[in-house]
């Protein structure tokens, strides 16, 4: 039990209560799936009132480690984050061995693409400054990883380029759309990636199945043709929660 007042310069009791919980949370003594003391609980145990007890919840659901159920209480949601290399998974010695890119991320953990929409499109104006082209092909997918939705990706490709190949089918063969790329003399040679981090639209909250509070990564990566021709602009929203970005850089 916390007692007494605090002393000068120590966190207020919400913050060390949520730091209490986080570490049996990180000890595994609490697993994911499994409920969190309410708010009646943390009153009882820690002689606090129920907004400070509700505080406490709160910055374990803003970190992403909880999510509140309405009507059930909160529930830890503990994830492994993944770790994205950016340079590695994007290789040419990935894709050109008809190696998934995700096969770098996940290191042997399961993965699912578990939705997926195929479209020829008329071209929005931002990506259309890119491609230059007047209609795309579009791949819109959701992944999921360990079972849980972690990132929506949509690759737009112009549609002169890919029209009537295996990157406008559901299954686009060994190495994906790259290798494809390659086989139609447009292998990429150059990516580019923005990244910058925001919080979510409903539709993308609700998508990624997100608690209140989780802000998203938003990357941005255009792929280059030998001569300088973009080839592919894929948007990509994925749970900060559930990834660690990694850059490699000689100095």
């Amino acid at each position: 039990m916390i007692e007494g007042s605090p002393v000068p310069h120590e966190p207020p009791i919400y913050r060390r209560i949520a730091d209490r919980l986080r570490q049996a949370i990180l000890s595994g003594e609490l697993r994911d799936g499994d409920r969190l003391p309410g708010e009646n609980a943390l009153m009882s145990e820690y002689g606090i009132a129920r907004a400070t007890a509700r505080q406490a919840l709160a910055v374990l659901i803003n970190e992403g480690v909880a999510v509140p159920k309405r009507g059930s209480g909160v529930y830890v949601r503990q994830f492994r984050p993944i770790r994205r290399h950016g340079s590695r998974r994007l290789a040419r010695e990935q894709w050109g061995a008809g190696r998934a890119i995700w096969d770098s991320d996940v290191s042997g953990r399961p993965y699912t693409v578990d939705e997926l929409l195929i479209a020829r499109e008329p071209v929005a104006e931002d990506v259309g400054r890119v491609l230059d082209c007047d209609e795309v092909w579009v791949r819109r997918r959701r992944y999921s990883v360990d079972g849980r939705p972690v990132q929506l990706a949509a690759s737009h490709f112009p549609a002169a380029l890919v029209e009537g190949t295996p990157v406008t089918t559901p299954d686009t063969g060994a190495g994906g759309v790259y290798a494809r790329l390659r086989d139609l003399g447009h292998a990429p040679v150059h990516f580019t990636e923005e990244v910058r981090a925001r919080m979510p639209a409903p539709e993308e909250a609700a998508r990624l199945r997100l608690p209140a509070g989780t802000p998203v990564i938003e990357v941005c990566r255009t792929a280059f043709a030998a001569g300088g021709a973009a080839v592919e602009l894929n948007k990509m929203i994925m749970d900060a929660a559930s990834y660690v970005l990694q850059y490699d850089f000689d100095a």
